[in-house]
């Protein structure tokens, strides 16, 4: 069994990782969180790591009081999560974080020649290039949590990749599918928050009402699959029980189904090659009814139209298109901007700083704060 390292233990991906590592007794080297003390104290209790890292620099004394009487070593800011994302004993390096912030520790984490199950998207939409150069080069194995990518992952096992015609990602649709724009101009971000089939943090919530979780979804799989944007087409899958589809160049189509429960994908990542029981529902296919498929509305969820729009611009677009759309989500559930202005300011964004060098992770931060400055510039007053 594999020895793990959990970055973002207290989220919602990190406490469904510590069920399936409760199920089967796997072995937890370190945890990381951004600053919830209390959830990642009870976590080391547990657990009992080597190491618990806190984003949070201004939690690390009271972390570090609220473990005094344990063994664990305790390390806070940038560099503890680095720190822990290269402990030799450790296999499988888990990003769970949410937004850039996962990038470096991802980067520091491969050239530890750490494996990576990654569910940390703005790691591959903001530094495919040198992530996955840096992979390559390391040897290093990047295994995708996502469901969608897992899904598609699993439906590439054993086939021949240039075999493949395109890869179809599917979508919920999130809670406001079907309405038109003005239905939109005065939705809340309570309403933007109850997502119909998933579970998950604010952020990625907001992004899947927006359907701008799908845009970067199809970038991550540009470099997680080396794909065309061309090849990559998205589906609204109601339901969320087919999780991503493959079609090979005989018009065969493979699809992964399941339950909507993130613990199979994670356990996947963390177990790969091998499969368990897994500590959730069971598919049951005469309970599910209809399975229905429809064509995303391009036009009012003008996010995803605009990360599509990064995605064939290539180089810093990308970065632009999610740095953009995090700072806007953070405005909205700030209520500072209407859940309309968040696809305007990405869109705008992706249009007006597409020109920024792309070279090095020096550039990729370089444009995660400009795109951030144009964010906030733009969106005072909405």
């Amino acid at each position: 069994m594999k020895s793990i390292t959990i970055l973002g233990s207290t989220g919602s991906i990190g406490t469904q990782a510590l069920d399936v590592a409760r199920a089967h007794n796997i072995r937890i080297d370190a945890i990381a969180a951004n600053q919830n003390v209390e959830l990642l104290e009870r976590q080391a209790r547990e657990f009992s790591p080597k190491y618990v890292a806190i984003f949070d620099e201004g939690k690390y004394k009271e972390l570090k009081n609220s473990l005094a009487d344990t063994n664990i070593a305790v390390v806070a800011g940038m560099d503890g999560v680095c720190e822990i994302a290269t402990i030799d004993s450790t296999d499988i390096v888990l990003n769970s974080v949410v937004g850039m912030v996962g990038l470096e520790p991802t980067l520091t984490a491969i050239h530890a020649g750490k494996d990576i199950a990654l569910a940390n998207k703005e790691t591959l939409v903001a530094g495919g290039k040198i992530v996955t150069n840096a992979a390559k080069k390391h040897g290093v194995k990047i295994l995708p949590v996502d469901s969608e990518h897992s899904a598609i992952f699993q439906c590439l096992q054993g086939n021949n990749k240039s075999e493949v015609n395109k890869l179809i990602l599917t979508a919920s649709g999130g809670p406001f599918f079907g309405l038109t724009k003005k239905d939109l101009e005065d939705v809340t971000k309570e309403q933007a928050l109850k997502h119909p089939n998933w579970n998950m943090g604010a952020k990625i919530t907001i992004d899947s009402a927006t359907l701008m979780n799908k845009g970067l979804e199809l970038i991550e799989a540009m470099w997680l699959f080396d794909m065309e944007p061309e090849n990559i087409e998205i589906a609204v899958h109601r339901q969320s029980i087919v999780h991503s589809l493959v079609e090979y160049v005989d018009y065969s189509v493979i699809a992964q189904l399941g339950i909507p429960d993130m613990r199979i994908p994670i356990q996947y990542a963390l177990t790969y090659p091998n499969r368990m029981p897994c500590p959730t529902g069971r598919l049951n296919l005469f309970n599910c009814g209809n399975l229905t498929f429809e064509k995303p509305d391009y036009d009012t969820f003008i996010c995803l139209k605009a990360a599509i729009k990064a995605a064939k611009h290539g180089g810093i677009s990308s970065c632009v298109a999610n740095s953009a759309n995090e700072q806007a989500v953070e405005l909205f559930l700030n209520d500072e901007i209407t859940f309309l202005k968040i696809g305007e300011l990405v869109m705008g964004a992706v249009e007006e700083l597409a020109g920024l060098e792309n070279n090095s992770l020096d550039d990729i931060l370089t444009a995660d704060k400009i795109a951030r400055e144009y964010v906030i510039k733009h969106g005072q007053g909405a």
